[in-house]
């Protein structure tokens, strides 16, 4: 195969290349969905047979294997496709927070942070940046986490702030690791602030996101 000539070439091939990806995980995903229904059938017809224990363990741990692999490639999917950002204004930051808490502690400041969010999307990401991408988060972690909401001086932006939120090992930026499910959850998580114009990073310890208000 000869080498490509010029960036341009380059850049143009791993855009099709992503594309082709794309659609053949979709299709993957589809089969891996279908096994799981075959698997399901064999595991209700077993169970009513009353095969053994051992039998019945291992055909549910395929199912379950079978249903976090087609989970990790609807992620793939959604993060290499356009988002459907649907901006609701006046959506407030609070709230949204305080749903997708999942048993961290959250604190604000006073004062309304109401910006033109997705609400749907926004919580996603909030949530799955607040359980570390959930798959990394071990039982009980989570109440462990807290989450700060406040005001930059210049009152434009909102800035949210994770303390104590296990994040799986990555020698890198954990939101670009794309590191089994939880770095896929990180990634689109990280996508989809980027998408309302915000920014994420993690130093230290501690994971900032910044969010555009209205003004």
């Amino acid at each position: 195969m000869k080498p490509l000539k010029t960036e341009i070439q380059d850049a143009g091939t791993l855009r099709e290349l992503g594309s082709a990806s794309v659609q053949v995980v979709h299709d993957l995903k589809n089969q891996l969905n279908g096994l799981k229904l075959y698997a399901t059938f064999l595991r209700k017809r077993m169970e009513k047979a009353e095969r053994p224990a051992d039998e019945l363990e291992t055909i549910a741990k395929l199912i379950a294997g079978l249903e976090r692999g087609a989970g990790d490639m609807t992620l793939l999917v959604r993060y290499g496709r356009p988002l459907d950002v649907r901006r609701q204004p006046g959506t407030d930051l609070v709230r949204l927070l305080r749903e997708s808490a999942e048993g961290a502690r959250v604190e604000t400041d006073g004062g309304a942070f109401e910006g033109d969010f997705d609400p749907a999307l926004l919580a996603e990401a909030l949530k799955n940046i607040t359980t570390g991408g959930r798959a990394s988060a071990q039982a009980g972690d989570e109440g462990d986490a807290s989450v700060r909401l406040a005001r930059e001086e210049s009152g434009e932006s909102a800035v949210v702030e994770w303390r104590g939120v296990p994040l799986a090992d990555t020698d890198g930026d954990p939101f670009r690791s794309f590191t089994g499910g939880a770095g896929l959850r990180l990634a689109l998580a990280a996508r989809i602030i980027r998408e309302h114009g915000g920014e994420v990073s993690n130093e230290a310890g501690v994971i900032r996101a910044r969010l555009p208000l209205q003004k």
